[in-house]
């Protein structure tokens, strides 16, 4: 009795649905069509090149298994590759997801999957720079769980925000749901935190943390290789997509036009979006305005320095998982020393006690101030908008509270400029609070300051040396 191809290849998948993850099954193999079977061929539709490509890359030798299983050792797979039409502008209006639906007024390419090597005509059409020879996983961190996210006032509402995203990814207001902060306070981690949580409630669910920067290097080789339908399609294809240090695609207009896109698809199709980025929407210059408007459509949640107790249960926590007993004199000597970030504060509790372990000594107080001074030598001396008033106040004889009044005279206006352009350039702190450090201006302000002073040091010799000495000033004093 001769079987059906539906039948032959349901039983394929019997056997690859074992042996993969549900998330890849349902990603990669749930698409293909079976189309005919003739003796120990059978003929399948996949619905890209980029497709094909993939699965010849990455299941090979699982689809090789499967089809033997079904129709003997000499058994040969041929697939259907459905190649659309090349279209006369490049970049759509509007990317549509692709359709679930035979292909109409389109001729499948067939490719020839033997047991041994692939004659193919297809030049390999897409490949994921940075993804590699693995399959489509998630790429989360497991140790960047929510169980190892220590909460506090300084990342509660965060927190919050993310855990309720992942009991209902996209079903929240939360979407995009975007997490900003300075360095090392927790921004990946609790994105990771966030995909693995969804990833445990929702097995189904296809879920990818992709870095800005590798996300412009795949859209930059699909341009190269002429395949961003493919590169579009692929990223249509996630449920749950987060996108972390979003401030890279600044000054990016191609990369920022296919995300756009990307973003409308996923949003409107119900998918959840999270970003991470190392200032607040109002603050990221470069970035198109209607791509700024979809970030604000959700939430906009900050991490800040954690406070004492935070940082103190953060160390307890770390030395919990190691299996690590230290005095609570010193724990708290840490936390009272390194308040900058999470990061810091980690990487002088791991020195220490490397310190201790490699050179045999007890973990004692002095050992601790001596792996402190080093951690904190640059932030003792860390540049804050206090500090350049007062070098800026020095160096034009100005009073402080005149620098920051009202006065509209030239010399104190420009004065204040340079104070909002170089709290830019060294400080974390956001426009907004740049500008409330400075009597009170608006985000637009600084803006305009900071334009102001690039210009005239670009024209002005005279004014570019004032600078430039108060520049100096601050990396000596």
């Amino acid at each position: 009795m001769t079987r059906t191809p539906e039948h032959i290849w349901n039983n394929c998948l019997e056997y690859i649905k074992e042996n993969i993850s549900l998330q890849s099954y349902k990603t990669w193999f749930s698409p293909i069509v079976p189309v005919k079977a003739k003796g120990d061929v059978l003929h399948i539709q996949v619905p890209s090149k980029f497709f094909y490509e993939w699965l010849e890359e990455h299941y090979i030798q699982l689809l090789k298994a499967s089809i033997r299983r079904e129709l003997g050792p000499q058994a040969k797979l041929v697939y259907s590759i459905i190649v659309e039409k090349p279209k006369a502008n490049v970049v759509p209006q509007k990317v549509q997801a692709p359709k679930k639906q035979a292909p109409v007024r389109t001729r499948p390419t067939q490719v020839v999957s033997t047991q041994s090597q692939v004659e193919t005509t297809v030049a390999n059409p897409f490949v994921l720079p940075g993804l590699g020879r693995v399959n489509v996983e998630s790429q989360l961190n497991r140790n960047y769980s929510f169980d190892n996210f220590i909460e506090g006032d300084s990342n509660r509402l965060a927190r919050s925000a993310g855990y309720a995203v992942a009991q209902k990814p996209g079903g929240t207001s939360f979407n995009p749901l975007l997490i900003y902060g300075g360095v090392g306070l927790g921004k990946t981690h609790l994105s990771h935190a966030i995909g693995l949580e969804i990833e445990q409630n929702f097995p189904d669910k296809t879920v990818l943390f992709v870095s800005a920067e590798k996300f412009t290097q795949q859209f930059i080789d699909a341009i190269r290789k002429n395949t961003r339908n493919d590169f579009v399609h692929f990223y249509q294809m996630i449920d749950v997509l987060i996108i972390d240090d979003v401030q890279f695609f600044s000054g990016k207009e191609k990369t920022q036009d296919v995300f756009f896109h990307i973003f409308n698809h996923l949003h409107q199709q119900g998918k959840q979006l999270i970003l991470t980025s190392d200032r607040a929407p109002v603050d990221m210059q470069g970035m198109e305005q209607r791509l700024l408007s979809r970030f604000k459509w959700g939430l906009s949640a900050d991490l800040q320095k954690p406070a004492l107790e935070t940082r103190i249960a953060i160390l307890n926590k770390k030395l919990s998982n190691d299996g690590i007993v230290m005095p609570d004199e010193i724990i708290e000597y840490l936390a009272h020393s390194i308040t900058s970030n999470v990061r810091e504060l980690e990487g002088a509790l791991i020195s220490l006690v490397a310190h201790s372990s490699l050179n045999k000594k007890e973990v004692t107080l002095s050992l601790a101030r001596s792996i402190v001074d080093r951690y904190v030598k640059d932030n003792v001396n860390e540049i804050t908008i206090e500090i350049i008033q007062k070098i800026v106040s020095k160096y034009f004889d100005i009073p402080v509270d005149i620098l920051v009044s009202k006065t509209r005279k030239r010399n104190i206006v420009q004065a204040r400029q340079i104070v909002m352009y170089l709290a830019k350039k060294y400080t974390k702190k956001s426009l907004v609070k740049i500008g409330k450090e400075n009597g009170g201006r608006d985000h637009a302000t600084v803006l305009h300051a900071c334009r102001t002073v690039k210009n005239l040091i670009d024209i002005d010799k005279k004014f570019s040396r004032y600078v430039a000495e108060i520049d100096r000033k601050l990396s000596f004093d």
